[in-house]
């Protein structure tokens, strides 16, 4: 089975939807996004990342787009103080990073930007229902690992799965998927350009446990000349 993690377009975040510069992006990531074989299209509810998946779904001829609510963008702040930048994650990290800190240690959670954040709620939130989601689709979380559970599979042909969602949705589903700790995906993921493309694989054979590997990270190259 293959996973691709789509990032929405240059999007107007105030009005939930893709600029003008957005709706390009769309239309050339749809086209790039044909040569995937992609079987199946599922999306974040916001309208920004639906708009994106709209592009593709016209071009390949796949009507049904599958909502996952799991998968909208992650909200950074508290209820009361919500997107002020002393708890922007993505910038909480780069300053972790400057001062040398450890975005691996597995008790990240009380560094002080991200200690009572939004951001650490939902991203712990998108990991669980990652796991829950992946479980119905037949690979089941045991330990650090997946236990493929279907009977029988094609492996000349895997079933192809896209998800059109956000960058920080993104990184927090990857932190899980992959065992990596959010903050570190946060800072690897830091430059995540929009409709970027990234590619999992899951190993097909019945019964095995994998673990998925990386066929494509972050790959922008089709916008390089979008203007």
């Amino acid at each position: 089975m293959r996973i691709i993690l789509v990032r929405h377009g240059d999007p107007n975040y105030e009005k939930d939807c893709l600029t003008e510069l957005g709706h390009k992006q769309a239309a050339v990531a749809a086209q790039r996004l044909l040569k995937e074989g992609i079987d199946e299209i599922y999306c974040s509810p916001l309208g920004r990342a639906r708009q994106t998946a709209a592009y593709f779904s016209e071009a390949s001829g796949i009507k049904d787009i599958k909502i996952l609510d799991f998968m909208q963008e992650i909200r950074f702040g508290t209820e009361e103080d919500l997107y002020n930048n002393k708890w922007n994650p993505w910038l909480g990290v780069q300053a972790l990073v400057r001062e040398g800190k450890d975005l691996q240690t597995p008790v990240w959670r009380e560094y002080p930007v991200f200690k009572d954040n939004l951001a650490t709620v939902d991203a712990d939130k998108i990991g669980e229902e990652t796991d829950k989601w992946l479980a119905g689709l037949g690979y089941v979380r045991k330990g650090i690992y997946y236990r493929n559970t279907n009977s029988s599979t094609s492996a000349s042909s895997p079933r192809t799965l896209a998800i059109f969602c956000h960058g920080g949705a993104s990184a927090a589903f990857l932190a899980r998927v992959l065992n990596q700790q959010f903050p570190y995906m946060c800072g690897a993921l830091l430059h995540f350009p929009h409709t970027t493309i990234t590619v999992l694989e899951f190993d097909d054979t019945p019964g095995v446990l994998t673990l998925p590997i990386v066929d494509l990270l972050n790959d922008a190259r089709h916008i390089r000349e979008v203007k």
